[in-house]
């Protein structure tokens, strides 16, 4: 973040954010206040502002949306995030060893322990040891998480459609290219 690059320039602007006159320290703040807040805390250094613009709003939106998805569609079904993003992963790659799994669902082996473990005592998945290698543990659905996924997964895209409502279809297509275009740069070795 050091230094100025894109247009950037030290401090002041964080994209038009103005505080609500009045605003009680203790009450929640809002987006604007918060980038007012973060503007005036930061005025002085030279950043590249726009950048921290993209990455703070990229974490809010995706924390935004998480909850969303978790309160509207998953806890229905008593999921959770990473239990529904593991069964996500097994779903489409269908026997995959556990390793590939927590990479896939950027979580630590042992977390995937307790997930496959609860997602398991709910008879949505089972674990075997692979036939090669006795160390290795495979994953894959069993009938009733297929049938979960199949039931489950419409509702989920259909909330997925009404979280990028605001955005046209082509914003939304341009927006998902923006997006792996930040992976794949951070995929670079």
């Amino acid at each position: 973040m050091a230094g100025q690059e894109g247009g950037a320039r030290p401090g002041r602007s964080y994209d038009g954010a103005v505080l609500a006159p009045g605003a009680d320290p203790g009450e929640h703040r809002t987006l604007a206040e918060t980038e007012r807040a973060v503007a005036e805390r930061l005025d002085g250094l030279v950043l590249d502002m726009p950048a921290m613009a993209v990455v703070q709003n990229l974490y809010r939106a995706a924390g935004a949306i998480r909850n969303h998805l978790e309160r509207s569609v998953l806890a229905p079904h008593s999921l959770t995030w990473t239990g529904w993003v593991v069964l996500w992963v097994v779903w489409i790659w269908e026997d995959i060893e556990a390793r590939h799994v927590a990479a896939e669902a950027g979580i630590s082996k042992g977390t995937l322990t307790g997930v496959l473990s609860t997602l398991e005592s709910r008879g949505l998945l089972v674990r075997r040891t692979h036939p090669d290698d006795a160390r290795r543990v495979l994953v894959a659905l069993t009938p009733s998480g297929e049938q979960l996924m199949r039931e489950v997964f419409p509702v989920f895209n259909a909330h997925e459609a009404v979280v990028t409502a605001p955005l046209e279809p082509d914003e939304r297509r341009r927006l998902a290219d923006l997006l792996r275009a930040v992976v794949r740069g951070l995929d670079r070795p």
